[in-house]
């Protein structure tokens, strides 16, 4: 069986982000790049199947510019057998990234594809569904729990009332969530060894896939500031400020 596992290269999450001067967009210049969280939870999933002998190979894809090697080679060092970068400079949208996946998904067949519930960079959170959409695909977000046996997955995930169990037959798609499972770290032994695994660059056009962007960013401002809170020493105290300071009652 094979899993396609999508990975994204994103601004690190331990990093501060800062907005560009001219409001166009965030400042990623010189700025520490690495995969997205929730998409190394599915590599580290897919992985995991592998050991199990549930899988047998482990596909790492990638969208973005010449950079995104660098992902790769970080999935290939997590346990993927191979990565393909579709290469681009475009800033791609989720939907055009779903549509490189189905042309990536018709051409490699894998019986599963895992990937992070969303990006930490726009926070989308769209790209599964709608690959799910375009594929005609049995899918199921947010999942906290995966068992593949006997032709089906069966996917414990989240929801506002519990957790709901459903099974889905093969082939079909996952989006992760944060409770899944612990990405391992990375061995220096696994880094040398992604190093000799195959990477294959391809082309959006290669697949023809249009990846132009649809949507245009207006503007990007910082949350505003909050100012610290204080202390007051009774009810009254509290009640006057409400009503002439913060005048909500």
């Amino acid at each position: 069986m094979k899993v396609l596992v999508p990975v994204k290269r994103v601004v690190d999450y331990n990093v501060k982000v800062r907005v560009k001067s001219d409001a166009s967009g965030v400042d990623i210049a010189n700025v520490k790049m690495s995969m997205n969280p929730f998409d190394e939870i599915a590599l580290e999933e897919a992985t995991r199947l592998k050991e199990a002998g549930k899988v047998t190979e482990v596909v790492a894809v990638s969208v973005g510019v010449t950079q995104a090697q660098e992902t790769l080679r970080t999935g290939l060092a997590i346990g993927a057998d191979r990565g393909i970068l579709v290469e681009t400079s475009v800033e791609t949208e989720p939907l055009a990234v779903a549509k490189v996946l189905k042309a990536l998904a018709d051409k490699e067949q894998p019986q599963l594809i895992i990937l992070g519930k969303q990006a930490i960079d726009d926070d989308s959170n769209q790209t599964g569904q709608m690959l799910a959409a375009l594929l005609g695909w049995p899918q199921a977000t947010f999942a906290s729990k995966v068992v593949l046996e006997d032709g089906k997955v069966t996917v414990t995930r989240e929801v506002d009332g519990g957790l709901e169990t459903v099974a889905l037959t093969l082939p079909a798609i996952v989006t992760t969530d944060l409770r899944l499972n612990e990405p391992r770290y990375v061995t220096l032994p696994n880094i040398m060894k992604a190093k000799k695994k195959p990477i294959e660059t391809v082309k959006p056009e290669d697949l023809g896939v249009d990846v132009t962007p649809r949507l245009k960013t207006l503007k990007v401002v910082e949350p505003a500031k909050r100012s610290a809170g204080i202390k007051v020493p009774d009810v009254a105290t509290l009640v006057q400020k409400l009503r002439t300071e913060a005048k909500v009652i």
